[in-house]
């Protein structure tokens, strides 16, 4: 194992990408950990932190320690390898809290606890599959091994050709609504020739655009997400909800916000009743 260690990760000049890897993973599940105990109301553990009825996000942390890590790797000279190292062990940290509210961002909504908030979960996985690519080689689009053309100065007309072709099949891949094989095809590009070639899933563009709603390519494609997708589906909803929590359970502080706005707008409309009723009077 140490060998391995040593010939991946240190011969390559991976070991920031490592402790990148490591810190976003770590910080992910404490995160988790954190505020599944403080949606439970566990009276030994921490609270939200709000100022005064402002409610800060771990977002914003997020946002701080990304700007502090990416900086640092900037400002850091490339010798001092344990200081490049720890800027990406901070941005690592920061890249965590980021994406555990990819949801909240993308839908500039406190979603974090609804089925919206699979979101955040679903980022998080994609940002740990393609890391981890990374730190085993695996390359983008076959980067790996092209060199330069020594006359031209410019890369080989094979690798420009392959490259525009990968390209294309991502682009119909994830236009077919395969988000995952088109990603990961990125680095394994004999996914994107299958998931460019295979039937799209109902609901995509490409489906909306090409099948029509009586063909037998709209069927056919119906038929697979009813025998695959929705296993699998039910399967990622499974991980999720072992890993962030269950969506569908309302937390103390949601349900402590509902009763204080249904007690405001009783009040109001208490005091409307009240204001009719002086004016009828005096009437």
């Amino acid at each position: 194992m140490i060998e391995m260690f040593d010939e991946r990760i240190l011969a390559t000049g991976r070991l920031p990408l490592f402790g990148f890897f490591v810190a976003f993973i770590i910080t992910f599940v404490l995160t988790r950990v954190n505020v599944r105990l403080i949606r439970a109301d566990v009276r030994w553990w921490f609270r939200n932190v709000t100022v005064g009825d402002l409610h800060i996000h771990h977002v914003v942390f997020g946002v701080v320690l990304m700007l502090l890590g990416g900086v640092g790797s900037f400002a850091v000279p490339d010798a001092y390898v344990g200081l490049e190292v720890g800027a990406a062990v901070v941005f690592g940290m920061g890249s965590a809290l980021v994406l555990d509210e990819f949801a909240l961002i993308l839908h500039l909504s406190d979603v974090y606890w609804t089925e919206k908030g699979r979101a955040s979960v679903d980022a998080v996985f994609v940002a740990i599959a393609v890391t981890g690519l990374l730190l085993l080689g695996i390359r983008p689009l076959g980067y790996e091994g092209i060199a330069p053309d020594p006359g031209t100065g410019i890369l080989t007309r094979v690798y420009a050709v392959s490259l525009v072709v990968n390209l294309v099949f991502a682009v119909i891949t994830l236009m077919k609504g395969k988000i995952w094989t088109g990603l990961i095809g990125l680095f394994v590009p004999a996914l994107l020739i299958v998931g460019a070639i295979r039937v799209a899933r109902p609901g995509s563009p490409w489906s909306r655009w090409r099948y029509g709603p009586d063909s037998r390519k709209y069927r056919r494609a119906v038929r697979r997400e009813k025998q695959f997708r929705r296993p699998l589906i039910r399967g990622k909803i499974w991980v999720q909800e072992f890993i962030a929590g269950r969506h569908d359970l309302i937390p103390p502080e949601l349900l402590q916000r509902r009763a204080e706005a249904a007690e405001r707008t009783r009040r109001r409309l208490r005091g409307a009743r009240m204001a009719a009723r002086a004016e009828r009077g005096t009437a």
